[in-house]
């Protein structure tokens, strides 16, 4: 009670300011005369009226003050009247306060009759480059901003396609419109009763933040878990191979003092090097005494998951009529049996067990990628049901991740074709398009289909989609990327690029800005590779890329700033050609294409589940659709050949080996 007395006061000033407020004038009369009768005090406050008009006339002054372009009346009643908590941690402010130092920096140049006067001009250029360089530092990693961080350096910005948008007639007003809105709700703001302000800070809206909070700790504890899997594994095998590289080079020192090494010593050193990749009994039973047998070993090793073991064959198929029943069957068992295809590729073990699989499936022509009946395997992926179109594109994605399943899958551009139609079609299924784009980055690791690709305008596809790249998902933008970058790698996707280079330069360099980080070399590679043609050098330059690239230099990692370096030499280069492009006509095959790797997504988000008594998976198969005798692959080999140079847990199948890439890291 002591405590509600010593504050009584205030509260009861509360209330009156409440009553006062919403209106409540009758009770407002009988509160403030019952207080009086009691005796209780109560605290003066300014009253609203009052502050009415103060908020009013500030407000004229601040839209006076953009009407006439007075940039320091502006800003000087701006900073004393709208609360630094707001101006500094609002991001409706920060994004008001940006276009406002814009609107102020071209306002003679909107507004002058003739040629503006060039000191006055010079001094708002200036002051709007301070701003960028201070406080609006922080907004540098926003794609929306960052064409904008070249303003200053733009010779002539009102005919810049970069800034077009800046002088049109509804650029003002509408920036104008956005003001009043803001400063109407800030001053009302500081006009709210105390009462209501202490209510809403403690009840709904406390709780919404709360929530989106947690969620937010949520997922940042999911990822932490996963970073730190990944940096104890990292660790592990780097103290491991710390200590055995401390004991090889023991060993050639002693060599050298005339010491032998033993079979035992080397067996045991290849055993450490190997307990991840295959069991030590297993290590101990191989013949290390021969020459060069370690050393391929250890090269065989780098295959992710390869055991030196025999695994068993899975049952041969009956693919006739697994065909039959796929052009055939309802929807369901199409999805069904897609799917179960699918696994038996993506779960089975990779080596002679997978190679076999995929084997049964070319030599049966499962995908009737060589059939030219109306009805085929492949006239899935225009099937009404999304369930089968999504399964379907899954199915064809995990084709695309082995060597031979591109091989396979390339023979002619007909699959290439029918993935194209379905991408710019399938607007409803995420996954659908996922997949897709997976297999299309996949195949452009092969030339002709990257030839393909060019001519069809796939360029001009994908730099639509990356306009927008907050609304595509992590998959579709790495992929997307990743895409774009190997066709900006021929002669043909650069000329592509050139047609519309001012929309290709500005994609690309708010991409370097995202917060998926993932993508920077991609982008980073295809910048650096458009930038061999002179007319869109003289674009990028023209729009100021220069210093859009070094702010990123000063944000980036070591890794990152050796790359934008190189694409900054690049950028002032005036060389006519890229002394290393190559032609189009040159069809070969790169030899570095022939690499396998399995993604987890490929298994995502499974949209179908089988209900009590149905069969699903490898049971399925092998009950409905068994063969004569077990799938063989007509030869045999303890380590297989083909070699995976990614892990299995990776999501990219990204060409990072191609030419490009090699000259920004080298």
């Amino acid at each position: 009670m002591g405590d509600v007395l010593a504050h009584e006061s205030e509260l009861l000033a509360l209330v009156k300011e409440y009553l006062d407020f919403a209106e409540f004038e009758d009770t407002l009369k009988t509160f403030s005369k019952e207080c009086k009768i009691k005796g209780k005090p109560l605290s003066k406050t300014e009253g609203g009226s009052l502050r009415d008009s103060k908020s009013l006339v500030i407000q004229k002054d601040l839209i006076a003050a953009f009407d006439s372009g007075d940039q320091k009346v502006f800003f000087d009643l701006w900073e004393e009247h709208v609360p630094s908590s707001i101006r500094d941690g609002d991001p409706l402010a920060q994004k008001l306060e940006f276009y406002l130092h814009i609107h102020f920096a071209i306002y003679l140049l909107k507004h002058s009759v003739g040629r503006p006067d060039k000191e006055d001009l010079d001094e708002r250029i200036s002051y709007f480059k301070t701003y960028l360089e201070t406080k609006g530092a922080a907004l540098s990693q926003t794609t929306e901003f960052l064409p904008f961080y070249a303003l200053p350096f733009v010779p002539n910005p009102m005919v810049h396609p970069s800034f077009k948008e800046l002088f049109q007639d509804s650029w003002t007003p509408e920036l104008k419109l956005k003001l009043e809105k803001f400063l109407a709700l800030i001053f009302k703001a500081s006009n709210t009763p105390k009462l209501l302000t202490l209510y809403k800070e403690n009840g709904q809206s406390n709780k919404e933040m709360s929530q989106q909070l947690h969620q937010q700790l949520i997922e940042a504890e999911r990822r932490s878990m996963t970073y730190l899997k990944r940096y104890n594994k990292i660790q592990a095998d780097y103290h491991n191979l710390i200590g055995v590289t401390a004991e090889l080079v023991d060993s050639l020192e002693a060599t050298v003092s005339g010491k032998m090494i033993t079979p035992e010593y080397l067996q045991s050193v290849c055993v450490r090097l190997f307990s991840n990749q295959m069991r030590q009994s297993l290590a101990h039973s191989v013949d290390f005494t021969r020459p060069g047998t370690a050393s391929t070993m250890l090269r065989a090793s780098l295959a992710p998951g390869r055991k030196l073991k025999d695994v068993p064959l899975l049952p041969s198929l009956d693919y006739e009529k697994l065909k039959k029943d796929l052009i055939w069957g309802s929807d369901r068992l199409k999805a069904f049996l897609l799917q179960a295809l699918r696994w038996r590729l993506t779960t089975s073990h990779p080596g002679e067990q997978r190679e076999t699989v995929l084997e049964a499936y070319i030599g049966n022509d499962l995908l009737d990628c060589h059939s030219h009946g109306q009805r085929s395997v492949l006239q899935l992926l225009h099937s009404k049901s999304e369930v089968v179109r999504q399964y379907m594109a899954r199915l064809i994605n995990a084709f695309a991740s082995l060597a031979e399943g591109r091989l396979y899958l390339a023979q002619t551009t007909r699959v290439l074709r029918m993935l194209e139609e379905r991408l710019k079609e399938e607007d409803e299924d995420v996954v659908t398009r996922e997949n897709i784009l997976g297999a299309l980055q996949k195949f452009s690791l092969r030339r002709p289909l990257q030839t393909a690709m060019i001519r069809d305008g796939l360029i001009f596809w994908l730099i639509d989609i990356l306009k927008d790249p907050d609304c595509l998902s992590d998959y579709t933008l790495e992929y997307s990327v990743a895409l774009l970058m190997n066709l900006c790698l021929r002669s043909a996707g650069k000329n592509m690029c050139a047609k519309v280079a001012g929309l290709v330069l500005k994609v690309l360099s708010d991409l370097l800005g995202h917060e998926n980080h993932e993508i920077q070399p991609y982008v980073n590679g295809a910048l650096y590779s458009i930038l061999s043609i002179p007319s869109i050098r003289e674009e990028a330059r023209a729009m100021g890329m220069e210093y859009v690239l070094r702010c990123f230099i000063k944000e980036g990692n070591a890794e990152m700033v050796r790359q934008i370096e190189f694409i900054i030499k690049q950028l002032n280069s005036e060389e006519l050609q890229d002394g290393v492009l190559e032609s189009d006509d040159d069809e070969e095959e790169d030899d570095e294409e022939d690499y396998d790797t399995m993604e987890a997504d490929l298994d995502k988000d499974e949209l179908i589940q089988p209900q009590l008594g149905e069969l699903s998976g490898e049971k399925l198969l092998t009950t409905e659709y068994l063969g004569m005798k077990a799938e063989s692959s007509g030869r045999i080999r303890w380590l297989p050949g083909t070699c995976s140079i990614l892990s299995p847990n990776s999501r990219r199948s990204i060409s990072a080996e191609l030419g490009i890439v090699h000259r920004l890291l080298d």
